[in-house]
């Protein structure tokens, strides 16, 4: 069970029209994986815009960015492309744009999953392909239409760890084999994101903030069944340590006595 002074995570939520009215919502899969894979008390973080970002930021040890159903709209990222208004969701992207900002300011430790690596991208002024799947170059990385959650959340294909990388390191291995349930992804890199992983087709797959502590985001979806998947426990795991460290020191500094 959860103690009262376990490490807060902030988990970021979308807003969806319920029976006629606005909610802020998140996967039951996402909170599950933060308290009992990271062994984190989750918090979640309503879409409420910049200011609210602001107010909050200071009493998190941790950042959780879910993925979703909707896309970050094009034109934060200055690009053209039209998408359906049902798969956007604006409050959700000036929320997580500036949370990850002050995290990263901060030094807080942050951990994104597919709308969340996209999120990264975009916030550090990195850009996205709205449909990769129009890319002659490009697979399919979407999941398969009408499928069961098992097949669609299922492995599909294989990504490449890059030497040297924080992931590699913490799964001991240079390729995992990953599930894919995304249109969007990463085009132009964000000068301060280095690249962890790669699909088979050049799609990057993870990154992490250069010169920064645990600020990594994957595109895929490790809380899918994280306790079957060791990679997926690893990736958890690690981030919770990060935010349990974080937790330590602020703590630590904060009962430190003034000077006088």
């Amino acid at each position: 069970m959860l103690q009262s002074v376990s490490p807060l995570v902030g988990i970021s939520t979308c807003i969806r029209p319920i029976e006629g009215q606005d909610w802020h919502a998140v996967q039951d899969k996402y909170i599950v994986a933060m308290a009992v894979c990271a062994h984190l008390a989750p918090v979640l973080l309503p879409a409420l815009g910049p200011d609210y970002a602001k107010s909050i930021i200071s009493h998190l040890d941790g950042l959780f960015l879910t993925g979703s159903l909707s896309n970050v709209a094009p034109e934060i990222y200055g690009a053209s492309q039209e998408i359906e208004g049902d798969f956007l969701d604006p409050k959700r992207d000036e929320t997580a744009i500036s949370l990850i900002k002050l995290a990263i300011q901060q030094d807080i430790p942050l951990f994104g999953v597919c709308r969340g690596l996209q999120e990264l991208n975009v916030a550090f002024g990195g850009t996205l392909c709205a449909r990769l799947h129009t890319r002659p170059d490009k697979i399919d990385h979407r999941a398969t239409a009408n499928a069961t959650k098992d097949t669609r959340y299922g492995k599909a294909h294989s990504v490449s760890l890059a030497g040297g990388s924080l992931l590699s390191g913490l799964v001991g291995a240079d390729t995992i084999e990953v599930n894919s349930l995304h249109e969007q992804g990463i085009d132009q890199l964000a000068a301060n994101l280095e690249i962890e992983a790669l699909a088979p087709d050049g799609v990057i797959e993870a990154v992490r903030v250069r010169d920064a502590g645990f600020a990594v985001a994957v595109q895929w979806h490790p809380e899918w069944h994280f306790w079957e998947d060791p990679p997926s426990q690893a990736l958890f795991k690690a981030f919770g340590e990060a935010v349990q460290r974080r937790a330590y020191q602020r703590r630590r500094s904060a009962a430190q006595p003034l000077s006088v």
